[in-house]
């Protein structure tokens, strides 16, 4: 199993990385983990436009979801002729929620490139993997994954604040993709982010192997992200994320 990340920016697109998107390669077959805005042009770094098998969204917030609509432009007016519909699973809305952001009348809608598919907390199998998802504390509905294959895996938080189901989620992975969109203040609102110490004290009770800080919001100073996760009480590898880097579990 591979993991490369194709964005890992929080909120919106930066400078270096665009919105949330992890692309997971086994057997061939390629999954998405969200595909925020800006995600498609670097995503074809790395593999081609119609390479993506299935398509998995955390929410419904653009930065987890938008690139959703060029994809569709994509696969439904590619010069190469007509193209297998893509399954996407996710919250219970995104059916209605990603046509309404497209919305362009008297042309096909996206169910035409996509079927979609409504998440709900469980385990089932999507091509190679083995999926895992639990709902997270975050004001809409939101999942994270967890994502194995050949005896190694991937967790990912999406959107949350502090979440006894994300620990539990992520228990013992290889790979954490952990938010942290915070920096340690004050009167930080509750049900909605994670800081860096909060995310290291997540991984620390999950006992993960390797913690990856993502959903780095490009207003704040990602070295602090990562000084105050040292302060979580992690003792495995942690690093920030990073739009291109890679992870091959074997």
């Amino acid at each position: 199993m591979k993991l490369t990340i194709i964005g890992c920016s929080g909120s919106f697109p930066g400078p270096d990385s665009p919105s949330s998107c992890y692309l997971l390669e086994a057997e061939g077959f390629r999954m998405l983990l969200d595909f925020g805005n800006g995600a498609l042009g670097a995503l074809q770094r790395h593999i081609g436009l119609y390479d993506v098998d299935a398509i998995c969204l955390s929410h419904l917030h653009a930065d987890h979801c938008l690139d959703m609509c060029p994809y569709h432009v994509v696969r439904t007016y590619s010069p190469t002729g007509p193209l297998p519909k893509v399954p996407v699973y996710g919250p219970s809305d995104a059916r209605r929620r990603l046509n309404s952001a497209y919305a362009m009348p008297d042309e096909p809608s996206l169910d035409t490139a996509f079927d979609f598919v409504e998440l709900t907390p469980g385990t089932f199998e999507i091509g190679p993997f083995e999926v895992t998802t639990a709902l997270m504390n975050h004001p809409v509905e939101t999942y994270g994954f967890r994502v194995s294959h050949g005896g190694r895996s991937v967790a990912y938080s999406g959107d949350t604040g502090e979440s006894a189901e994300l620990v539990k989620l992520a228990e013992g992975v290889d790979v954490f993709l952990c938010e942290a969109s915070h920096l340690e203040r004050p009167g930080l609102p509750p049900g909605l982010h994670l800081s860096g110490r909060q995310a290291a004290e997540h991984a620390a009770r999950a006992e993960v192997e390797t913690l990856v800080l993502t959903h780095l919001v490009p207003w704040n100073d990602s070295d602090r992200v990562l000084e105050e996760a040292h302060g979580g009480g992690f003792g495995g590898r942690m690093e920030l994320a990073r739009s291109g880097a890679c992870y091959d579990l074997g």
